[in-house]
């Protein structure tokens, strides 16, 4: 999925629709954010590109919140790890945080956006002096997608699952359950700690769903989980200092304020939920823990061990590679 969003969606058709400072580009960027697979530190230099292109403070910061949040791949796991409400919650958190992260950096800061310099879409020089072929077909965008996902994507994710796998095992076997329902269970007080925590450590969207869902079967409320969920991998520090000098002091301020109120009033809203439907989200994860495993779940996971250790070994095609500037005329 994160190879086709890469080869379907091409980079110019950011830059432009996010360009005037106004409700509706800061709706786009939210959405245009939930799908992509980027954590808080990949998604920074994109969003930097992005206001080169001409996108608003508003439309930068949305997007800035609702991609680390959330992707397809931290989806499929959240479904997998925890239970199908929770999937559905997810992105739609991530939306409305970043829709009131935007809206807000808008209305505070009324300078116009800058403009794209030049036309959007055409093609320019790369390092060499050669121009970026202006069309490419259908397989090779395809072939590119794939590509991606399971080198650049596989790299960057991989190894922080790993860690918050190996994290998830030591909570479910030494962190006793009477601990986590008496200080993580219902009420604002988890919630509150799950956001001390959260904001100044890195973690990503897909290494904070294994986290969660141990914890969820320890006791913790369904609300503290999704609090960790978006403020996790929205935030920390390297990330806040970057944003500081891409944005602003000001717009910063706004960002993290509305991470933290958003996720409240969400991580609130969620356990009200879960109460009014009945459902217990510890049960869920557990039933889903207890379920045999067969030939697609062994295979799949052998497959997966292969591709982290194939990207862990072998560089990146061209990492490290000069520019080729032999270019054929005509070419």
């Amino acid at each position: 999925m994160a190879g086709i969003l890469k080869a379907l969606v091409p980079d110019e058709f950011i830059g432009r629709h996010l360009g005037k400072n106004s409700f509706v580009t800061v709706v786009k960027s939210s959405l245009l954010g939930i799908p992509i697979p980027l954590c808080s530190c990949g998604v920074v230099p994109a969003a930097a590109g992005l206001q080169k292109q001409g996108a608003s403070k508003g439309a930068t910061a949305s997007f800035l919140i609702s991609t680390p949040e959330t992707g397809v791949d931290s989806i499929a796991i959240t479904y997998a790890l925890l239970d199908p409400v929770m999937t559905i919650l997810r992105p739609i958190a991530a939306f409305v945080t970043a829709v009131c992260a935007g809206t807000f950096v808008n209305l505070t800061d009324r300078h116009e956006a800058v403009e794209p310099k030049g036309p959007v879409g055409v093609p320019r020089p790369n390092q060499c002096g050669a121009v970026t072929p202006k069309k490419q077909t259908m397989w090779q965008r395809l072939h590119g997608g794939i590509t991606y996902a399971f080198t650049d994507l596989l790299s960057d994710i991989a190894g922080w699952l790993v860690v918050g796998i190996l994290i998830a095992g030591v909570i479910s076997s030494f962190l006793s359950p009477d601990f986590v329902s008496a200080y993580l269970g219902d009420g604002i007080f988890p919630m509150v700690v799950m956001l001390v925590i959260s904001i100044p450590l890195y973690i990503c969207a897909t290494a904070s769903t294994p986290i969660a869902a141990a914890l969820a079967l320890k006791g913790m409320s369904p609300g503290a989980a999704i609090v960790l969920l978006l403020a996790g991998p929205a935030t920390n520090i390297a990330t806040l200092t970057v944003v500081t000098r891409l944005l602003g002091k000001k717009v910063t301020v706004i960002y993290i304020l509305s991470i933290v109120v958003c996720s409240l009033a969400i991580g609130y809203a969620t356990n009200v939920l879960y109460l009014w439907m009945g459902m217990d989200i510890a049960g869920w994860v557990a039933s889903q823990g207890n379920e045999g495993h067969g030939i697609i779940h062994t295979a799949s996971s052998i497959l997966f061990i292969v591709l982290v250790i194939y990207n862990w070994v072998k560089p990146l095609r061209g990492q490290g590679e000069g520019c080729s500037c032999n270019v054929t005329t005509g070419a």
